[in-house]
């Protein structure tokens, strides 16, 4: 609005003084604009905007700022000049008529569409952080809900991949644009990395509009791929046709009893991950009972899970490790420390197979569904460890099917080493352990 459409003028705002009470002493004078903005001049000559607005049928006084009476010439605004837009006018903690009259308007119109103008004056007031600063807040926030592993990897992977593009940017000037260009190097060179850093991002920018710190959506994950290159397909990993796997298993079973060979052989009968292999101790087996006991600390899902281990399971671990050895970690790197995951997957690139060592795990899922068509699908799932059913479906499962998964990884250890299953009495004995 313009500021010939009150009672104040410029003059006016500069000459107000408070008035005089009975006893000669000053009070608070207060003087009206109109459309619900007053000046207040304070006993000591302090002037300030006050907005009174209706909300919800009660009337509010809301502080709009001081009054700049040193820039009152720049109310006369003539034409070309700029006037603040909203967000600025929040910000302002001083304020010429004409500003006051602009930032009353603004917190009016919230006011009459139903928002609280006061919540929308403090959100405009508030510092908002640059996104080294909401990254770090949002971790801190999050981090109870979330596993060790988990935060690490999230502070880890916006620190290597997010924070040098984009840390100094303030949090609610970020957009696709500033997201793809952090994406771009690593999209088809690192595809996993690349979607766990877009997820990570996203979940800063939406801890960052919780906070009030932009009110902007989200970058949308359709326009980041519009700006992306297409990732190359086959992002699985790489599997040994399950067929192929007992003629595999036998062929490195004949060689030396290398620690690295012999978890990657102890992956294969359980279908495990390689973490889980090796971080596996003695303490975890139960080689009466036929279990391992992994414990949460080492699995992906964080919760801890109970692997039946069939024949040629325990006959490979018996033939291992001697029984005066049995304990600590079962398959020990340089100076007992675990393997490293390079260490098992080195073995097969020894061979010259394509397949990696996480690909057993579909060779295994793969025989299941086409060889054990009477074990439902369910319970190969969680032979894998993986999440079964939905919501509703776990809280009503109680039963971790452990009879069927026993029959079907017993089944399993017969196909990939009958001869460690009693199938055969040809055995040849692997060597002592190594390390």
């Amino acid at each position: 609005m313009g500021n010939d459409m009150g009672k104040l003028t410029v003059a006016k705002v500069r000459n107000a003084k408070p008035r005089i009470g009975k006893d000669g002493q000053p009070i608070k004078a207060t003087f009206q604009d109109g459309q619900g903005l007053f000046l207040n001049c304070a006993p000591t000559g302090a002037k300030s905007w006050i907005l009174r607005v209706q909300i919800d049928g009660k009337r509010r006084d809301i502080g709009l700022g001081a009054a700049d009476v040193d820039n009152a010439g720049r109310d006369a605004f003539g034409p070309g000049d700029d006037r603040l837009d909203d967000a600025s006018l929040m910000l302002k903690r001083s304020l010429t008529l004409a500003e006051a009259r602009e930032k009353a308007a603004a917190l009016r119109k919230l006011a009459k569409a139903g928002a609280d103008p006061v919540l929308e004056r403090d959100r405009k007031r508030k510092r908002v952080p640059t996104f080294a600063e909401a990254a770090k807040a949002a971790h801190e926030a999050l981090k109870p809900g979330w596993s060790v592993k988990t935060a690490k990897a999230f502070e880890t992977s916006l620190r290597d991949h997010a924070l040098p593009k984009l840390g100094a940017l303030k949090v609610d000037a970020i957009g696709s644009a500033e997201v793809i260009r952090v994406l771009s190097p690593i999209w088809n060179d690192k595809p996993m990395m690349a979607r766990k850093v877009r997820s990570r991002i996203g979940q800063v920018l939406a801890f960052a509009k919780a906070q009030g710190w932009r009110t902007e959506a989200l970058p949308d994950v359709r326009e980041l791929r519009s700006g992306l290159s297409k990732q190359k397909k086959g992002g699985h990993f790489a599997a040994m046709p399950f067929a192929e796997v007992p003629a595999f298993f036998a062929s490195e079973y004949a060689k030396d009893a290398a620690a690295s060979r012999s978890a990657m052989l102890f992956t294969i009968l359980t279908a495990a991950r390689s973490g889980e292999v090796r971080q596996a101790t003695w303490e975890q087996i139960d080689l009466e009972a036929r279990t391992w006991t992994r414990p949460a600390s080492i699995m992906k899902m964080d919760v801890g899970h109970v692997v039946t281990l069939s024949d040629a399971a325990v006959a490979f671990l018996e033939a291992y490790t001697p029984e005066d050895m049995r304990e600590g970690l079962i398959f020990r790197g340089q100076r007992g420390k675990p393997l490293t995951d390079m260490a098992l997957s080195m073995i097969l690139r020894d061979t010259g197979q394509k397949a990696t060592v996480h690909g057993f795990r579909s060779s295994f899922r793969d025989w299941a569904a086409e060889k054990m068509p009477t074990i439902p699908a369910m319970v190969a799932e969680m032979a894998l460890a993986h999440k079964v059913g939905t919501a509703t479906e776990q809280a009503y499962l109680r039963s971790d099917l452990r009879d069927m998964r026993r029959a079907l990884m017993d089944a399993w250890g017969r196909h990939v080493a009958p001869a460690l299953s009693g199938m055969s009495d040809n055995v040849s004995m692997i060597g002592k352990a190594v390390g």
